[in-house]
């Protein structure tokens, strides 16, 4: 029975000479993955849309059972072709769908994640600061993984007014007046509070246009990836190869 969806290419995996098998994240049913036929030929007509990061509209014939499906047809809608043509764009694109593959599971039909994918890489396609992007996303994957920080007030006394820092050990924010409790706490800017805060709540499509400065920017990303190391217990390749690259002396400007 032939099936059809809208998904990004989120991992590609080499099978045999010829073939690849496609993981895609879907509108209609969620993370699927579907084997592309000879789409490692020259003149393959799935060559394009089984690329990384690829937006489309794929047919497939679903496989029996526990069957492997079979991709049938790919149309692509949005290739993003700022981020490929910008290496330091892709490494943050792919850390962005290594993420979310490693944090869905399969069983879940729902196009929430597919949603949130695509808004991030149409902002990163539009050249908006990835780095925040990635950190967007990564908060918001906090919430099924059941690791969500407090956001809206001190996690000690409920306090929403003040001064804020972010403890990891707390897991959200303490105000000025608990800051004691957590010697290794962050005190970041309460520019980046505020955008923390945002990030948390605003929904994929109404992610604008992110104009930050470069201190905000690091302060963020610093908190979020100290954070991401305690509590999310994932282990990505392509975030290993974004933090050596930075220390090769990239920035994110």
């Amino acid at each position: 029975m032939l099936q059809k969806v809208e998904g990004v290419v989120i991992r590609t995996v080499d099978y045999g000479e010829s073939h690849v098998i496609v993981t895609l994240l879907t509108k209609e049913r969620g993370k699927i993955a579907v084997m592309a036929r000879g789409a490692k030929k020259t003149k393959s007509t799935l060559a394009s849309s089984v690329q990384l990061f690829a937006h489309g509209i794929y047919v497939y014939k679903a496989g029996s059972g526990q069957g492997v499906h079979t991709l049938s047809q790919g149309d692509v809608i949005q290739s993003f072709p700022s981020i490929r043509k910008d290496l330091l764009l892709t490494a943050y694109a792919s850390c962005a769908v290594e993420l979310m593959d490693k944090a869905t599971n399969d069983q879940e039909r729902s196009g929430r994640w597919f949603e949130l994918l695509s808004a991030v890489l149409e902002r990163m396609n539009a050249e908006d600061p990835p780095d925040v992007l990635l950190g967007y996303l990564e908060l918001k994957m906090t919430v099924p993984a059941g690791i969500q920080p407090l956001l809206e007030r001190c996690v000690n006394c409920s306090s929403q007014e003040g001064k804020f820092s972010f403890s990891v050990r707390e897991a959200g924010f303490l105000c000025h007046r608990c800051i004691h409790i957590d010697p290794r706490r962050y005190d970041i800017s309460q520019a980046s509070v505020r955008v923390l805060q945002q990030l948390m709540h605003v929904a994929p499509e109404q992610l604008g246009s992110i104009s930050l400065k470069e201190e905000t920017r690091r302060e963020i990303e610093t908190v979020i990836d100290a954070y991401y190391d305690s509590y999310a217990g994932l282990v990505l390749k392509s975030k290993r190869f974004l933090d050596q690259w930075k220390r090769w002396g990239y920035d994110n400007g």
